[in-house]
């Protein structure tokens, strides 16, 4: 990045937002593509994203360690098949001191205002309490899952006790005897519920709705198989293609849901195996059709409901005292604790509702999102040209890595630069119809499958049932798809002149 003077607005050719796995993966594809001039920008004070705020006990990947970690950037030493949420921030702080990320980050930055300059084609990105920044990219990669969703109870205000979200763990308050309520039986509940239960004089679980709960394979990597991963390249690809397969093999069902009622039979007799108490059982078990909703993976989940010193509530909430909850049907429980396992805010129109992001001919991202968001492939968006994102709208999974899907999109965004480059232009935008089409084939893909006929309703979804979240198809149809980009999908803007290319 380069900082002319104090008094000048500084100026890079690619501005990253976010230092997650989407941050860092597109960082170190630069320097592999000798793209040496960009700036990450980071709101917090370190690297890391999801892995770095989610540290509550028991925090965990849903998705086999080899998997869930960068193909160009392997890890060899991986302990267990499901890595927990340290030993994965220890990998993403890892490859960010092997590639030497932290030159290039900017922590304490957050970004609150990103206008396209039309006139000069290029983006002028505003940061709170700090100079204005131009770039000719920016890149979004703050991902959809990090503002945590918190409900508003009726009387909250008035609790007298401890209350945190699950990505906010408050490790200095202890647990111990205490008479806790947790609120929520989404991914990171399933996680921090059996862990907090052992030590807790009470656990009171709120559930809304039910999750389909799977088993999870917690065998550990034995010494050989360590040393074979670092000797061979080969036997690591080999077992990480293998993982890869078995994963696609997932969405099979998803796609054609009469397949799916012989899975949800097995996914049932597990609840009913793990639960001694059959009323408790039926309590857990979901009413629709497994895959509508994030299919989850846990051993300790289920029996955590055996425990005396747990119960299930599913009476709904109709207020909080200072010191305890009231259900509707009149019922009151003392707690001391509350902790939120509610997720995170997914709509982009609330998670960027402090985030102004302005393209050609004053086209607001959030007012052009109003229906759902779009974009073609995840990764460019009609009306702003050099915005890039990485698991856009449409490309998150619920049967592979996303990982899979970020390093697609990275190598994408990669040729969209240098197709750039090499038309003399300054500027790259999807065409308007090659995007309608698009969105248009990605919601008629999606009729048929569980996430549209499954009978629930899911954070995948807008109130009106548009899914904007879901890649609709197999994993590698998207990367067959996005390998090499288009140049006739695309306009390109702002012409260079030769004096300016050579100067450059």
């Amino acid at each position: 990045m380069r900082d002319l003077s104090k008094n000048t607005i500084q100026k890079t050719k690619v501005a990253i937002i976010g230092s997650g796995f989407g941050g860092l993966a597109m960082a170190i594809r630069l320097l592999q593509s000798q793209i040496h001039d960009f700036v990450i920008l980071e709101k917090s004070n370190d690297v890391g994203g999801t892995w770095r705020e989610n540290q509550y006990p028991g925090a965990a990947c849903d998705v086999q360690s080899h998997m869930y970690s960068l193909s160009f950037a392997p890890k060899t030493d991986w302990s267990k098949r499901y890595a927990e949420a340290v030993e994965i921030f220890d990998y993403v702080q890892d490859i960010t001191a092997q590639y030497k990320l932290k030159d290039y980050c900017k922590f304490q930055h957050e970004v609150i205002h990103t206008e396209f300059d039309e006139t000069r084609n290029v983006w002028t990105v505003q940061i709170k309490n700090q100079p204005t920044l131009e770039a000719q990219f920016v890149i979004f990669a703050s991902g959809p899952l990090h503002v945590p969703q918190i409900p508003h109870i009726k009387g909250i205000e008035n609790f007298k006790g401890k209350v945190f979200h699950s990505s906010q763990w408050d490790h200095n308050y202890d647990l111990t005897g205490k008479s806790v309520a947790s609120i929520g039986t989404g991914g990171s509940a399933i996680q921090y519920i059996p862990e907090i239960a052992k030590q807790v004089k009470q656990l009171d679980v709120y559930q809304r709705t039910a999750a389909w709960v799977l088993p999870r394979d917690e065998r550990k990597y034995s010494k050989l198989s360590k040393n074979l991963f670092k000797a061979s390249n080969i036997y690591r690809q080999f077992h990480r293609a293998r993982l890869y397969w078995s994963n696609e093999s997932r969405v099979v069902p998803i796609l054609q849901p009469q397949i799916m009622k012989y899975g949800q039979k097995l996914a049932e007799a597990f609840i009913q195996f793990q639960v001694k108490d059959k009323a408790i059982a039926k309590k857990l078990t979901p009413d629709y059709v497994m895959g509508c909703k994030r299919i989850l993976i846990s051993n300790k989940y289920f029996p955590t409901f055996n425990r005396s010193n747990v119960a299930l509530i599913t009476d709904a909430i109709q207020e909080i005292t200072a010191n305890s909850i009231i259900t509707k049907n009149g019922v009151e429980r003392q707690i001391d604790c509350l902790i939120y396992g509610t997720g995170f805010v997914t709509d982009p129109l609330k998670y960027l509702k402090h985030f102004d992001c302005i393209g050609r001919n004053g086209v607001e991202l959030k007012q052009a999102w109003k229906d759902g968001a779009e974009s073609y492939y995840g990764i460019s968006t009609k009306n702003f040209p050099n915005l890039f994102q990485l698991v856009g709208p449409n490309t998150m999974l619920s049967h592979n890595s996303v990982i899979f899907m970020i390093e697609s999109q990275v190598n994408h965004i990669i040729q969209l630069m240098q197709a750039v480059e090499k038309t003399g232009q300054q500027a790259v935008e999807i065409k308007q119809d090659v995007q309608d089409q698009f969105n248009e084939r990605t919601q008629q893909s999606l009729q048929g499958t569980v996430w549209q006929t499954g009978g629930c309703s899911s954070w995948y979804q807008t109130a009106t049932g548009k899914n904007f979240s879901i890649w609709p198809s197999y994993s590698w149809k998207y990367w067959l798809e996005t390998r090499k980009v288009n140049v006739a999908d695309y306009q390109f803007i702002g012409t260079v002149s030769a004096s300016k290319r050579d100067a450059a």
